[in-house]
């Protein structure tokens, strides 16, 4: 039986006193694998195995990326390696509309700056950190030489996914506010206290150690590599490029758009 220990303000405080006294000159850069798993729903029912390996093979750029998370104990930096698409050769631009941008956090002063771009137009988003409410567990397993600890958390599903639309979303948007209810996505995470640092990648930190795996809903991040910087702290730039806005508006502002192109398709269906 897996027994956890609720965590709140206990916790944060001890990460708060680690990162800034232990961690105090620990930083480092840490390489991380996202593996998600493709969902092909009623339509994937129809389709041969042959078939299934053809789309998988086609969306392996969407499936499978490459990260590195440049952290210190106050920030971080998170951004995607690009890839060339295997089948085109050409790198993959519209799965990058809807896509996490170059992700910065500063779990000190709470502030989150992340880049994205939409057809050609940039923005900023400047927003609070979402402090996830970690459940720290038991449980213990090592990835690479640390030993790490299982953390579980619900987070709401528009704390993970406001920069990332799909043509279903926009069905849901249609609804009054009050039909639509917030789902909470199971996030589960390892911990090394090696790494004495309340950091992580994309949305996830506040442990009291760097998170080095962490599944939400259909996909995994996980470490493959670590090098760490014990005698000076990294500088870390935040992205500065494109028209600030907050979360909530720049999903609003998206979904707009998209509303906008389905209309546009469907009138010229219609003529």
């Amino acid at each position: 039986m897996k027994v956890f220990k609720s965590i709140s303000i206990t916790l944060f405080f001890l990460c708060f006193l680690i990162t800034n006294t232990t961690a105090q000159k620990l930083s480092g850069k840490a390489t991380y694998i996202s593996k998600s798993k493709m969902e092909l729903g009623n339509w994937g029912a129809r389709m041969s195995e042959a078939q299934k390996k053809q789309v998988a093979n086609r969306l392996k750029n969407r499936l499978e990326k490459t990260y590195e998370l440049t952290f210190n104990n106050t920030e971080s930096s998170f951004k995607e390696e690009e890839k060339i698409d295997a089948i085109s050769g050409a790198t993959d631009s519209w799965g990058a509309y809807f896509t996490r941008g170059d992700h910065y956090k500063n779990i000190l002063s709470n502030e989150l700056i992340q880049s994205q771009e939409f057809y050609g137009k940039r923005f900023l988003i400047k927003d609070d950190l979402y402090k996830i409410n970690w459940t720290i567990g038991t449980e213990s397993k090592k990835i690479g030489d640390y030993l790490c600890y299982k953390a579980k958390a619900f987070v709401p599903y528009s704390e993970l996914n406001w920069y990332n639309f799909s043509w279903g979303d926009l069905r849901n948007n249609d609804k009054k506010e009050e039909e639509v209810e917030e789902n909470l996505v199971v996030v589960e995470a390892w911990y090394t206290p090696q790494i004495p640092m309340a950091q992580g990648p994309a949305e996830f930190w506040g442990l009291p150690g760097l998170i080095l795996e962490v599944s939400a809903q259909n996909t995994t991040l996980l470490c493959t590599e670590i090098v760490l910087n014990k005698e000076e702290k990294l500088e870390i730039d935040s992205p500065d490029n494109g028209k600030e806005i907050t979360k909530v508006d720049y999903t609003k502002t998206i979904r707009e758009k998209m509303v906008e192109m389905r209309n546009n398709r469907m009138g010229r269906r219609r003529g």
